[in-house]
């Protein structure tokens, strides 16, 4: 037999028991409900991979929340192509990141108001998919009381997803947490001096 055969039929036979173990996997994965995600680390994506589900939930028929926490910019390019599709209700609900409020008292005023909005949508059914972005920041900075989130996110609509998008995520979210994705940074081009680019970061 040829080396080339030799490798062809390792190939097939690695392969082979690839898709058994996940045939097996996928038999065992038969519950269906809503899923908690949080999306947290110090690298950039955190808020566009929460951006890219609420596209898909959209591309499905569902009816999708969005509140962004902390950002207060209006002018992003996700914000104007999700607030024309009918099934996304969008609100921008922060004042700014905290160095440029450099006022407790309003940011935690702030919080408290926009976390009105989005305990509404953890307890509407109709919401199929709610992306509560930046709200990991609210709960480190203890903005808001993590014993009322965390209730608010188990006590929500059976089947409805919640995506959790910032940086360091609290223990008990992770806990709770259907699925957490710890995004790294290797490198990015904001250290290099290259300016936040149109498309791309916004």
């Amino acid at each position: 037999m040829s080396s080339t055969n030799k490798q062809a039929e390792y190939h097939a036979l690695k392969m082979a028991r690839k898709k058994a173990q996940i045939e097996a996997s996928i038999e065992k994965a038969d519950s269906e409900k809503g899923v908690l995600i949080v999306i947290t680390g110090q690298g950039k994506g955190k808020s566009t991979s929460g951006f890219g589900m609420v596209a898909r939930a959209l591309g499905h028929g569902l009816k999708v929340g969005v509140c962004q926490f902390i950002k207060s910019r209006t002018d992003t390019g996700e914000e104007a192509f999700f607030k024309e599709q009918p099934l996304c209700e969008w609100h921008v609900l922060g004042d700014g990141f905290t160095w440029d409020t450099q006022n407790l008292d309003q940011d935690i005023a702030t919080t408290k108001r926009a976390w009105e909005v989005a305990s509404k949508m953890l307890s509407d059914t109709s919401y199929d998919l709610v992306l509560l972005d930046e709200l990991t920041y609210l709960l480190s900075y203890h903005y808001l009381d993590k014993e009322m989130v965390l209730a608010a996110l188990k006590n929500r609509p059976e089947q409805q997803h919640v995506v959790i998008t910032g940086r360091s995520a609290i223990i008990e979210l992770r806990e709770l947490a259907d699925t957490v994705s710890d995004i790294k940074e290797e490198k990015h081009a904001y250290k290099n001096g290259i300016m936040a680019q149109k498309g791309v970061d916004f």
